[in-house]
């Protein structure tokens, strides 16, 4: 029989089987889509095209999944501006928070040892470790640098397999949901 966990603060509560209803996948929501849906409308094409794209994402779609973020998440939506600071973290209210645990550091560090995401990079490395460590299916992030980037994903996805954990699917917005 075919199991999935639901997660609550990075704790499993329930274990589903193929007998019960389905449950919605899951999406860590990384700080750049966060940040996105509440930055002024830029004058930038392509970050006014992000903007709208991930309006229109969160419009439509998130109600097909059971969205996530992080104690990292909280932490930096709140830098910055105070004004912009608050309309995130408004955003961002009744969204579970799921915890930096051990594992989800020491993926992190495995990470950056490897060099798959540099050092000077340790919140993006930790984004994944958080996401990997949940069991999430998703980390949605408009980060394609160090997260959402074709020429990384194969070798974070190693480094997260070799650590025992399943890599959720790195996606923009634009990639998830059609």
């Amino acid at each position: 029989m075919e199991q999935r966990r639901k997660f609550q603060n990075n704790k499993s509560i329930e274990t589903l089987t193929e007998n019960h209803q389905a449950m919605k996948p899951t999406v860590y929501v990384e700080s750049s889509v966060i940040g996105y849906l509440t930055a002024r409308p830029s004058r930038d094409v392509v970050t006014a095209a992000r903007q709208a794209i991930t309006a229109q994402w969160w419009k439509r779609h998130r109600g097909r999944y059971e969205l996530f973020i992080s104690a990292l998440v909280e932490e930096e939506i709140s830098q910055g501006d105070p004004e912009a600071a608050e309309k995130r973290l408004v955003l961002a209210d009744g969204i579970p928070a799921l915890d930096v645990t051990e594992r989800a550091n020491a993926l992190a560090k495995g990470l950056i040892a490897r060099g798959v995401v540099p050092r000077s990079s340790e919140e993006d490395a930790l984004h994944i470790g958080i996401a990997a460590a949940a069991g999430m299916d998703y980390l949605l992030t408009w980060n394609f640098k160090h997260i959402n980037n074709a020429e990384t994903k194969g070798a974070i996805a190693r480094v997260v397999e070799h650590n025992g954990f399943a890599c959720p699917v790195l996606c923009s917005p634009e990639e998830l949901g059609g």
